[in-house]
C-alpha cells in the first residue's frame, strides 16, 4: 500500500511538472511574442534547476527524486528559444545554451564546486 501511494505521488509530481510551463509556452506561441518574459529570471531558474539536478546526480540520489528537473529544464529551454525567436535572433541563444551545457560538466569537476553552487543557489532563493 505504501509503495503504491509513493509511486502515485512520484508520477503525479512528474505529471504536474510536465504540464507546469505548457500554458505559458502555448500563450507565447499563440501571441507570437515574448513580451512579458524576463530573460534574467528565466536564466536564474534554469541555473537553479541545473545545479539541483547535477547535485542530485553527483551524490547518487535515486532517479525518482529528481526526474522532474529534466522536464522543467527542457520547458525553460523552449521558453528561452521562444524569447530569442520572437525578438528576432535565435543565434543569440547559442552562448546561453553553451554555458548551460558546459556548466553541467564544470559543476562535477570538483566536490567543492558543486557544493558551493548548491549553497549559492539556496542563498539566492
Amino acid at each position: 500500500m505504501e509503495a503504491a501511494l509513493l509511486g502515485l505521488c512520484n508520477w503525479s509530481t512528474l505529471g504536474v511538472c510536465a504540464a507546469l510551463k505548457l500554458p505559458q509556452i502555448s500563450a507565447v506561441l499563440a501571441a507570437r511574442s515574448a513580451r512579458g518574459l524576463s530573460l534574467p529570471s528565466l536564466l536564474l531558474e534554469l541555473a537553479g534547476f541545473l545545479v539541483f539536478l547535477r547535485y542530485q546526480c553527483y551524490y547518487g540520489y535515486p532517479p525518482l527524486t529528481y526526474l522532474e528537473y529534466p522536464i522543467l529544464i527542457a520547458q525553460d529551454v523552449i521558453l528561452l528559444l521562444c524569447i530569442f525567436h520572437f525578438n528576432g535572433n535565435v543565434k543569440q541563444a547559442t552562448p546561453y545554451i553553451a554555458v548551460l551545457v558546459s556548466s553541467w560538466f564544470v559543476l562535477a569537476l570538483q566536490k567543492w564546486i558543486i557544493d558551493l553552487a548548491m549553497e549559492t543557489s539556496f542563498q539566492q532563493c
